[in-house]
């Protein structure tokens, strides 16, 4: 399964690559995240819960990434385990461009998939990563993004003073 994507996210370039690696703000945006953790700077272990089509599981593994240049991309390459629903291999690469105050996150994914996971069927898989990734994207913009109003909001004006 692969799925490409572009996100806009309202917040500048170097503030979304912190973000990224931030385990507290990835807690609150990953869609059944129940724990994750730094192992290094660029080591993480989490467990998901996740519900695909009539299967429920939980699933625990370790994100590695490489080919850092921040703030401007890298590769993210993992493994989950889900007992016997299945197990997921994961590889991306994460691009971020400066769109003004914004951020344009370009991602490109592709996950082999094992066990009763397979078994469901490619496109209900990928309807469901397709979800999970909106919901993800969306929870992310609310943690991290500045809302648009308050962004194109012109500045307060400055009384001028009073003279006397």
């Amino acid at each position: 399964m692969q799925l490409t994507e572009q996100i806009r996210i309202n917040a500048p370039r170097e503030a979304v690559f912190a973000a990224l690696n931030d385990v507290d703000i990835l807690r609150q945006a990953i869609p059944g995240c129940e724990a994750i953790d730094a192992a290094s700077p660029t080591e993480m272990t989490a467990t998901v819960s996740a519900k695909v089509g009539p299967l429920k599981a939980r699933f625990s593994g370790r994100v590695t990434l490489a080919d850092l240049v921040p703030p401007e991309s890298y590769t993210l390459s993992g493994e989950g385990k889900g007992g016997p629903a299945g197990h997921v291999r994961v590889s991306s690469r994460v691009k971020l461009t400066a769109d003004g105050a914004a951020t344009l996150l370009d991602y490109d994914v592709k996950a082999d998939i094992g066990g009763k996971l397979a078994q469901l069927g490619g496109a209900i898989v990928e309807k469901t990563a397709r979800k999970l990734a909106g919901e993800f994207f969306a929870s992310f913009n609310a943690l991290v993004g500045v809302p648009e109003s308050a962004a194109e909001a012109p500045p307060a004006a400055t009384p001028a003073p009073v003279e006397t």
